[in-house]
């Protein structure tokens, strides 16, 4: 049921942008009509430019702490959409995109969506800690080339997390 409601979906907003064209432009004219749309495929852009610029930042501050910068990229990736779908034309997405932009909503959407999705990070220790010291409980171990190996290991239960990469066969 729920796979019938995307292609029906993709049908219907086009025919309702349309729709929603022809209602704005009977009460506010073409040339204003045309407008608002010009002005907010520029607003779109824009949005998309700063609002993703700080967004990358905010990613690389949570991978800079070791924190984990799932969440970020989240909203970062509504970003993304709430900016494309500003420049689309039409009055629906333009509202939807707006939505997107609102911080509570993007909180809204990802406390929606973070019980269905998996997101899968790794840690490195490339580079010494802000601190300058060791990480706690770091584990050391001198290979040679011919004993080292980029296969990480495949989790046992499906779900891969910090403990299944420092586990080996």
């Amino acid at each position: 049921m729920r796979l019938l409601l995307l292609p029906l979906a993709l049908f219907a907003l086009p025919l309702l942008e349309i729709a929603t064209f022809i209602y704005v432009g009977r009460h506010i004219g073409v040339g204003w009509t045309l407008l608002l749309v010009l002005v907010s495929a520029v607003s779109g852009a824009l949005l998309l430019k700063h609002q993703g610029l700080d967004a990358l930042k905010r990613i690389a501050a949570a991978a800079r702490n070791g924190e984990d910068a799932g969440r970020e990229l989240v909203h970062a990736a509504m970003i993304v959409v709430a900016g494309f779908l500003l420049i689309l034309p039409g009055f629906l997405t333009d509202i939807l995109g707006i939505l997107l932009f609102l911080p509570p909503v993007r909180e809204l959407a990802w406390k929606l969506v973070a019980r269905r999705i998996v997101i899968v990070t790794t840690r490195t220790t490339r580079g010494p800690r802000p601190e300058g010291g060791p990480r706690r409980n770091a584990q050391i171990i001198d290979l040679d080339a011919d004993e080292f190996s980029t296969d990480r290991p495949k989790p046992q239960d499906g779900k891969a997390d910090d403990e299944d990469f420092r586990r080996l066969p």
